[in-house]
């Protein structure tokens, strides 16, 4: 249950940053809902290999190259979603830090604590 509110809560995140960036369009909410899950499995599968390969940059930026990671991830899945438009790398970078905050926002509101008992 917890995964799918999880899921739903990333797909209103995503429509909440094509309201706040022109350069990022959603089409409508199955759009979303499709986006999300495969920027969830990309974020699960590709971003470990890739913050692998690219630890030294990591190191050397003291690790803001992962902000890079993230706007790449999230520009290529808005490449191949049909509906999911992301205009350009810039746009992906913003995007993906956006997304998180207003994704953390709404987790942090909606979703109960499983630690307090």
């Amino acid at each position: 249950m917890r995964l799918l509110l999880v899921w739903i809560i990333n797909a209103v995140s995503l429509l909440a940053v094509a309201h706040l960036m022109p350069s990022i369009s959603v089409a409508n909410f199955t759009t979303a809902l499709a986006a999300a899950l495969v920027l969830g499995l990309v974020n699960t599968l590709i971003r470990p290999v890739l913050v692998l390969l690219t630890l030294p940059v990591t190191l050397l930026t003291l690790g803001l190259f992962i902000f890079v990671i993230n706007g790449l991830l999230f520009w290529f899945v808005g490449s191949f979603i049909s509906g999911f438009v992301v205009a350009n790398f810039g746009a992906g970078f913003f995007g993906a830090i956006i997304y998180s905050i207003v994704s953390w926002l709404l987790s942090w509101i909606l979703l109960p604590d499983r630690g307090v008992r």
